[in-house]
């Protein structure tokens, strides 16, 4: 039997609709790959440039770029450079530059939520508990939903261990706050309160020189490795550990939301998966060097003082009292704060 014209035209469309789908099932990375868009964002990292958070944050946009086959380029600059790092919130929504690493603790006076995904004083003792509340209890969708209100998008939290408190006088109970002028921020500043402490929300670049003044007489300031590389050990002669005041910290990969929604999907899967891994090596990177940087702070004459638990338990019933001060009649602190407090008693923290 002849083929006709139409024929064959039918039988055409019908194999190179085959092999289109073979090749999709097989490899369709490969297929899509040179349709995929360039993309080139700016992005302002939290710490000063040379720091390790700030190299980490290198090691964010570079996978980034691998995940995309370098297409979705990520321009990285120091805390700071493209707006001052009070500012930084507004310029990302308002466009600004399209991305930037911040710590929800900065804005939590405006938006409650924040105070409960930056950090919980006298909270969550270990990195993986915190990030567990993330990923396995819904706290992911709730910082987004908080950052939605501010038309913003959050990513995705880098979660990692203490930050110490760095003093100019010894610290063996929690009256010995009592009176004093410190440094800390979101949540903490609250917590602090109730015990009695002047607090106040100098930037994280003020820190060594407002210890240096007398400005302050304890703070908070970073990981036991940043606060090293910044000379602290120079300007307050007492590291104090655990940091009660922020046991675990998340710190937020936070993008302005019309330029998440015009990503493609591969993108936007790209930014997560490049945020939890660096939010995994960044947590045993500074596990593996908080020894180290508690042996040089030794070494340059610095006494560490080893709060010892029982300390941090009599502080936890303050320390409630003022989270449920900071959430106020926040439908959506008060509902993240009830599904943190209840993990914890999943974990048995708490009673």
């Amino acid at each position: 039997m002849k083929t006709t014209d139409q024929g064959r035209r039918r039988l055409f469309v019908k194999t190179l609709s085959a092999a289109v789908l073979a090749t999709a099932s097989f490899s369709p990375l490969v297929a899509s790959a040179d349709e995929m868009p360039s993309v080139n964002w700016r992005m302002q990292a939290l710490w000063d440039a040379g720091t390790t958070p700030y190299n980490y944050e290198k090691k964010f946009v570079q996978r980034v770029a691998e995940l995309t086959d370098g297409k979705f380029q990520i321009r990285l600059f120091a805390g700071g450079q493209l707006a001052p790092s009070a500012q930084a919130f507004e310029a990302v929504r308002a466009g600004a530059f399209q991305m930037m690493k911040t710590f929800d603790g900065y804005e939590a006076g405006s938006v409650p939520a924040f105070a409960f995904t930056s950090t919980v004083p006298f909270g969550f003792p270990e990195p993986d508990q915190y990030e567990a509340w993330f990923y396995e209890k819904g706290g992911l969708e709730m910082a987004r939903e908080a950052y939605a209100k501010a038309g913003l998008f959050y990513i995705a939290p880098t979660v990692y261990g203490q930050e110490p408190i760095h003093s100019k006088f010894p610290i063996h109970s929690l009256d010995d706050l009592k009176g004093k002028k410190g440094r800390f921020v979101g949540l903490a500043s609250t917590v602090m309160a109730e015990f009695g402490v002047a607090t106040t929300a100098l930037p994280t670049a003020e820190v060594y020189q407002a210890l240096e003044k007398g400005v302050i007489d304890f703070a908070d300031r970073g990981d036991l490795t940043a606060n090293l590389e910044a000379g602290l050990g120079e300007v307050a002669k007492y590291v104090v550990v655990p940091g009660f005041h922020q046991p675990t910290t998340a710190t937020s990969y936070v993008a302005n939301q019309a330029a998440y929604n015009k990503l493609p999907d591969s993108y936007k899967a790209a930014l997560e998966v490049a945020a939890r891994e660096i939010s995994s090596s960044l947590r045993q990177h500074i596990l593996a060097q908080d020894a180290v940087a508690l042996k040089a702070f030794q070494e340059q004459g610095v006494e560490v003082i080893h709060l010892s638990p029982d300390v941090i338990a009599q502080g936890r019933p303050t320390a409630m009292r003022a989270w449920r001060k900071a959430a106020g009649d926040d439908e959506l602190a008060n509902r993240i704060l009830d599904s943190q407090i209840v993990f914890m008693k999943e974990l048995g923290l708490m009673d």
